[in-house]
């Protein structure tokens, strides 16, 4: 073999990868563009920068990224360990301050002596062993030299990123601090939250369908052309506001402006609908508005937003924007050990898999890592068992319906049903998986000694 590993890609998944090959004893090269080229959704040089929430889901045990995070912990995943040691408050969700933990993440990867991150574009694959983690901004360069490899066209969707706010210009004389049902770590509770009326509501609502938007074809110009196909799509899971407020008057009360879980303890009352602030960094001098991705001009943002109850004042330190996402038809492409079809030295890894999600991207790098360094030394490639959150999501971007095939967050619904015939409640149920998957993981490990050395086990 070369010298070298080469990974493509310094995002999450690309930096948790690196650290499995190169704690392994393997010398990696680590292809990073920024700062020579940017994106349009980046706003700095650091590695595993979070771009669009700073939370990386649910911290609850039966819940699928907790199920995950566990999975992650047994498995020694670095960048779970800088997420957790930056959390900021929250609730039952793991958040982060995401400038502190994009500097640890590019300090740890920097202090490994195996890896040196390169800062140029990369515009061709490895030619010995490598990961693909390019992530969703894939330069159209290298998203062109994937078209040659794979001799399929990409998939596209357009994703979006929420508003953050300073906190200092947020009316808390009218906005409350509560968080769902009692839960979080602050006594006064975690997430702001901003109470509209019903009159309220349905006047945001129909600014909302009339505000102006940035036209999706300034997106479509960076793409080469030939190498995308599909039309305008987007993430189920990451909707911007204005398409949820297209799909009926009410869809926003009952998606990211649900009340459910909230007293406003001025009134004794729930509210008719409520915007809910998360925050941002570890200060608390940063909020973000949560589910509040959109694609409105910046004007309006500043007209519609200033709307909402307590933020009539608001000072914008991100206003939300549009970026395209990319990723591989990984059906036709890739295995569950996420090893390339086409080539036994090859390997994918994070959003362009079609694996979405913070946790998603951080367990693909893991193991894309760790089954690289298996190819190297000749050992079986790993395939988590199904009954795994892990071993589900690449079960599913290897087997889903090419031609259908969207990219999917972890969820319960991916993993095999329980299979005694006892009635579960939906709590009881989850709780049922979230054991299954610790008790298979396990046996699996165990049945894979000689992979412990790699797992840190």
């Amino acid at each position: 073999m070369s010298d070298w590993v080469t990974i493509l890609g310094g995002g999450l998944a690309g930096s948790e990868a690196a650290w499995q090959v190169s704690k392994a004893g393997y010398k990696v090269r680590l292809f990073e563009m920024r700062p020579e080229v940017t994106t349009g959704a980046h706003q700095t040089d650091k590695l595993a920068e979070l771009v669009c929430s700073n939370s990386l889901g649910s911290r609850l045990p039966d819940r699928a990224s907790g199920i995950l995070m566990s999975e992650l912990r047994t498995m020694g995943a670095l960048l779970l360990q800088i997420a957790e040691a930056c959390a900021v408050p929250a609730g039952g969700a793991l958040a982060v301050d995401r400038t502190v933990f994009a500097e640890q993440v590019t300090h740890a990867i920097a202090a490994q002596g195996n890896i040196e991150v390169v800062r140029r574009e990369a515009t061709s694959l490895p030619d010995g062993f490598g990961i693909v983690a390019t992530g969703p901004l894939t330069s159209p360069a290298l998203a062109q030299t994937l078209a040659q490899l794979t001799g399929e066209n990409h998939l596209f969707f357009y994703d979006a990123l929420a508003p953050i706010v300073e906190y200092e210009s947020i009316d808390m004389t009218v906005a409350f601090r509560s968080s769902r049902y009692g839960r979080g770590e602050l006594e006064q509770g975690d997430y702001i939250n901003c109470p509209l009326n019903q009159s309220e509501y349905v006047a945001f609502v129909q600014a909302l369908l009339s505000a102006e938007r940035i036209p999706l074809r300034e997106f479509e110009a960076a793409i080469p052309a030939g190498v995308i196909a599909g039309a305008h799509r987007f993430f189920e899971g990451c909707l911007p506001i204005e398409i949820i407020a297209e799909r009926g008057q009410e869809s926003m009360a009952f998606g990211p402006m649900r009340p459910v879980g909230l007293v406003d303890s001025r009134t004794g009352k729930r509210p008719y609908a409520v915007v809910q602030l998360r925050q941002d960094d570890v200060a608390g001098s940063l909020y973000n508005l949560l589910g509040f991705q959109t694609n409105l001009t910046f004007s309006e943002q500043r007209r519609v937003l200033g709307m909402i109850p307590g933020l009539e004042k608001a000072r914008f330190a991100r206003y939300g924007q549009m970026h395209r996402n990319t990723f591989l038809k990984a059906p036709s492409l890739l295995d569950a050990s996420l090893q390339f079809r086409g080539r036994e030295d090859l390997f994918f890894a994070g959003q362009i898999t079609g694996v979405e999600g913070y946790l998603g991207n951080i367990a693909t790098g893991m193991l894309a890592g760790i089954n690289l360094v298996r190819r190297i030394e000749g050992r079986q490639l790993l395939q988590l068992p199904q009954s795994t959150m892990l071993g589900a999501l690449c079960h599913y971007i290897a087997h889903a319906d090419a031609e259908t095939f969207q990219p999917m967050k972890a969820n319960l619904g991916l993993m095999p049903a329980l299979t005694n015939g006892k009635r579960r409640n939906r709590r009881e149920r989850a709780a049922a998986y979230a054991e299954r998957s610790k008790s298979d993981l396990a046996t699996f490990l165990d049945m894979h000694n000689n992979a412990h050395s790699h797992l840190g086990l």
